[in-house]
């Protein structure tokens, strides 16, 4: 069967700009590179690689999966399939954070303007400067090298504490704001980490930071030209006295899947806090009613794991516990969407259902097999045993990524734009298996007449989330259509069906 990862490391993208405030491009047409574009879209987006020899050279690959070179004369082009003696770079780190490029064999360093890029300046100008925009999606778990422990926010202390196990929860959420060419770090409160560990509602110049990367890791340099690092015994993070970034100053993001609660047909949460079956028997959702959603990039199916380190499976007589510890047919589940419920299917073939005792058990062949009795809780209207409410519990904030950039208030009205290298974060909150998004101002998204999406709503409006892909959500608005980036650009909700536009990374 496939496997997934559960700590997987984000492969490092990101844009360079230049002192002109251009991207360095890689065109599709003839190989060719220049400093040209004013955004970072899908052609100014680089991956950086590490060479194989443990030395400190590095590779840079288009989004064409070419890389990067510079021969004796300078001349710069971006065709080789593979990184050979050309393509060998040293990156030099200013004390701005901006990047040198120096080709390691002939020690001149690249730079330049538009279409005129060489890699032939003898000395350092600021013309061979770049900065380093990362082009991932900036949620993330952060994960600390020297201590091997998750960063979180711990509201008793104040603070992020860097001594987690398992990034579990809404606390392990951390956001990357890109902002003056610094980097700020936003808690799931919306609280932005200053350097002396507290944290504060502005982003103020203590609380921005710069990147830099070493042997692939990252390192947050602030304006004192000290770097961040867990301190004491829970790892409070905070700038230290290290002017340079060694393990204890260097940090891995990893991909933040989605987290859930589930309601079962009871209106009890699922949950494992009684033993190893997974039952809807608890009122209130802790970590134990918590479970990451993992899902297979080839099956499309669903895997949850839960915060002991064990995944769902089914079990004799159609029985669901949380005891497995591999990924295999078992314990990978099928997600049918039905507007505010969702029904599972286990790979019996049969729905799970929610049993007089609460446990749960993949015995329906149908939705409506076993008929529910009047439930007086508030969220259950008429439904059925093999239905839940699904509700994704750690993105209080959302940043949404499309084909063609991030989605981000349009400048000169209340439309969304879908194409920007820059991105907005909204606010989302949960009701009834919908879920209501809150832009600039507190106002709502709405869905006007003609399908566009407007941001300055009085009253809240319900969309519905699909998880459909790995990293990715559908949304689909009350009209029944998906949320679709449009080629103009605008955000519009008239998709039918699944596909690229549609698809969203969160």
């Amino acid at each position: 069967m496939p496997t997934n990862g559960i700590h997987q490391v984000l492969k490092i993208q990101f844009g360079l700009i230049n002192e002109e405030d251009r991207y360095l491009t890689a065109e599709s047409f003839g190989f060719k590179v220049n400093a040209s574009a004013s955004s970072l879209k899908r052609k100014q987006i680089w991956v950086l690689e590490q060479g194989e020899d443990n030395s400190s050279a590095v590779f840079f690959r288009s989004h064409l999966g070419r890389y990067l070179e510079a021969d004796q004369d300078g001349k710069v082009s971006c065709e080789a399939e593979k990184p050979g003696r050309d393509a060998r770079f040293l990156i030099v780190t200013h004390s701005d954070g901006r990047w040198a490029l120096q080709s390691e064999p002939y020690r001149r360093f690249f730079g330049g303007s538009e279409d005129h890029l060489s890699c032939f300046s003898p000395t350092i100008t600021p013309a061979e400067l770049w900065t380093v925009h990362l082009a991932i999606h900036p949620q993330a778990n952060l994960l600390s090298i020297s201590r091997r422990r998750y960063a979180h926010l711990c509201p008793q202390e104040d603070e992020i504490a860097t001594d987690s196990n398992i990034p579990w929860g809404v606390d392990a959420l951390i956001t990357l704001i890109f902002l003056n060419k610094q980097y700020c770090l936003k808690t799931c409160d919306s609280r932005y980490l200053r350097n002396d560990g507290k944290l504060v509602w502005e982003p103020e110049p203590r609380a921005r930071y710069t990147l830099e990367f070493k042997a692939g890791k990252l390192a947050f340099k602030d304006c004192d030209g000290r770097y961040l690092a867990p301190m004491g015994p829970t790892g409070t993070l905070k700038a230290g006295r290290s002017s340079k970034p060694s393990k204890d100053e260097l940090f891995d993001l990893e991909e933040s899947h989605p987290q859930v609660v589930f309601m079962g047909s009871n209106g009890r949460y699922v949950s494992i806090r009684q033993g190893i079956n997974v039952s809807a028997n608890q009122d209130e959702e802790l970590d134990h009613e918590t479970f990451q959603m993992q899902i297979d990039r080839e099956t499309k199916k669903c895997i949850f794991h839960s915060n002991t380190g064990d995944y769902w499976t089914l079990v004799t007589h159609g029985g669901i516990q949380s005891i497995a510890t591999q990924v295999a047919a078992k314990t990978m589940f099928e997600i049918e969407w039905r507007g505010r419920r969702i029904a599972l299917k286990a790979s019996n073939g049969r729905y799970i259902c929610t049993k007089k005792n609460g446990h749960l058990a993949a015995i329906s062949d149908f939705i409506g097999e076993h008929p529910r009795p009047h439930s007086s809780h508030p969220l259950l209207g008429p439904g059925e045993d093999e239905e839940f409410i699904i509700k994704l519990i750690n993105r209080p904030i959302l940043v949404l990524r499309g084909n063609d950039g991030f989605v981000c208030h349009h400048r000169n009205s209340n439309l969304l734009d879908t194409n920007r290298s820059a991105y907005d974060v909204f606010h989302i909150s949960f009701s009834d298996g919908a879920y209501q998004i809150r832009g600039r101002g507190g106002k709502f998204w709405y869905i006007a007449s003609n399908g566009n999406v407007c941001s300055d709503g009085e009253r809240s409006e319900d969309f519905f989330f699909e998880f459909r892909e790995r990293g990715r959500v559908a949304i689909r608005g009350k009209n029944g259509k998906y949320l679709r980036g449009a080629s103009s650009g605008m955000l519009k909700a008239d998709g039918d069906s699944l596909a690229c536009a549609t698809l969203w990374e969160y």
